[in-house]
């Protein structure tokens, strides 16, 4: 089963994530009005985290100075957001270094080159079809993250990233949170180790994993959650993205986060596609 992060006593093929895992709040965040601040409208349900957060014109950033990547990228899809738009043309849009970031800790286009590795979005540019703008601020690196080309960025993860544009064709809003992973393996001695590669004289840290985390608000205002987790490598086409899907709090506990903390999960009508029964 690839994809399924090791993570101390944490089984990812438990059905049902534990009550710990959130807050108990009472009442649903009402959802912000058109009228109201972008950063609210994304952030509805919290933060996960606040270091070094980062608001967009239509995505909110979390940056990891140390590994020069992301630590999480959230956004707010709808189906007017993500709708085709001929105004917008992802081809007029050029990766760029970050230049809020300070010098010692951005990425630059020439770590990624000759490295192996694609420009990998986690804001993904087909997310962000209101603007020009929105799109281009989506090739800032400070949104990308090294990976595997062919099997994985062009192939299963772009396939995630459409099936997740494409809940938007059902439902009202869809909330979604996105980042790297660097989860431990056992060596040959028996023991587990954190490994992963650098790349560039910037030291880019290259993600073992990647997550998505998925609140899905239908036109009942009933909400549902998924929650992904996929390795960095080549991943064969024909596999389910359900082989992928872990409970939430295995991403919680590998990532150091709290998603949604001011969503009670009693609030969720399935998570992965399971009803969810509470005693």
């Amino acid at each position: 089963m690839p994809g399924l992060p090791i993570f101390g006593t944490v089984s990812a093929a438990s059905m049902v994530p534990s009550k710990a895992s959130f807050k108990e709040v009472k009442n649903i965040p009402p959802e912000p009005s058109n009228n109201a601040p972008r950063v609210s409208q994304i952030m509805r349900f919290g933060f996960p985290g606040l270091d070094n957060v980062r608001s967009l014109d239509d995505y909110i950033l979390s940056y990891d100075r140390r590994n020069r990547t992301a630590h999480w990228v959230f956004e707010h899809l709808t189906a007017d957001f993500v709708a085709y738009n001929e105004k917008v043309d992802r081809s007029k849009c050029d990766f760029a270094e970050d230049e809020s970031i300070h010098p010692y800790f951005r990425s630059s286009n020439a770590d990624y080159k000759a490295s192996g590795f694609d420009r990998g979005h986690l804001a993904a540019a087909g997310n962000h079809r209101k603007d020009q703008l929105h799109c281009q601020q989506t090739f800032l690196l400070s949104n990308m993250s090294p990976q595997v080309g062919k099997g994985f960025n062009r192939d299963s993860w772009n396939r995630l990233e459409r099936h997740v544009r494409n809940l938007t064709k059902t439902n009202r809003n869809v909330y979604v949170c996105t980042g790297p992973l660097y989860l431990p393996r056992k060596e040959d001695d028996g023991k587990m180790y954190v490994k992963y590669q650098v790349i560039g004289k910037n030291h880019v840290a290259v993600p073992t994993h990647f997550f998505k985390v998925v609140v899905i608000e239908n036109q009942k205002q009933e909400l549902s959650l998924e929650s992904y987790v996929m390795p960095n490598q080549p991943i064969d086409d024909k596999t389910p993205l359900s082989v992928f899907q872990v409970p939430p709090e295995t991403v919680e506990r590998a990532a150091g986060l709290l998603f949604f903390d001011k969503l009670s999960i009693d609030k969720l009508k399935t998570i992965n596609g399971k009803s969810q029964v509470w005693l």
